[in-house]
């Protein structure tokens, strides 16, 4: 399973607009391109670095929430993760987007939070089933808020190497590298984390039906 099988996942949409994320925003004629706000948060402009916490916060905070099972947990690790982007953006080489690089420091933020305050013990083969709800499964009905609800019920293990495989795009192996796991042992909590998702969402009833 890709990102693309979980559109609604993939795409992190913006949290609504009554979130205290999105309350303020600049004056639109004085919005930086992505070199200028680089450029300004490099020289301490306090306008540059405002516009772009606010540019990015919604869409970070919606990567947060996947690996977190609280917003307030959620909260933490996008605070943490703001905080080492503007501590290290003299190193980022504008070799890829602003957003993808900012992107991997929230997740290497919610790694640690996870090996602080909720140590990864093994689950259990018997924790979860064997079998998919169907061969025919779809997710493409399903609205964000009830993928992130059932993706938040996932053991933290589990969690993790479902949103750093289908989500992130990240390989087995690096994976394994990331969690201190075997690559096999990563691909088999992929597989059954995938299965007990498609279960938990057969037993929801499709928005569009």
């Amino acid at each position: 399973m890709s990102a693309a099988a979980w559109p609604a996942l993939a795409n992190d949409p913006v949290p609504s607009a009554t979130s205290p994320l999105t309350a303020s925003r600049s004056n639109p004629s004085a919005v930086l391109s992505e070199e200028d706000l680089i450029d300004g948060c490099l020289q301490g402009r306090q306008l540059a670095q405002k516009q772009l916490y606010e540019r990015y916060a919604a869409r970070m905070m919606a990567v947060c929430l996947r690996y977190a099972q609280t917003t307030f947990e959620a909260e933490d690790v996008l605070q943490e993760g703001f905080v080492t982007v503007f501590r290290t953006l003299a190193g980022f080489r504008r070799e890829c987007p602003l957003e993808f690089w900012i992107r991997r420091i929230m997740v290497n933020a919610a790694l640690r939070q996870h090996r602080r305050n909720a140590p990864l013990v093994a689950v259990s083969d018997g924790d979860y089933p064997e079998t998919l709800a169907s061969d025919e499964f779809t997710f493409s009905n399903y609205a964000y808020s009830e993928l992130l609800a059932v993706v938040q019920e996932l053991a933290p293990r589990y969690r993790l190497v479902f949103n750093l495989y289908a989500i992130e795009g990240y390989t087995h192996r690096e994976i394994g590298e990331m969690l201190d796991i075997s690559e096999g042992t990563s691909k088999s909590q992929y597989s059954r984390a995938r299965v007990v998702l498609q279960n938990k969402l057969a037993r929801l009833q499709p928005p569009n039906k």
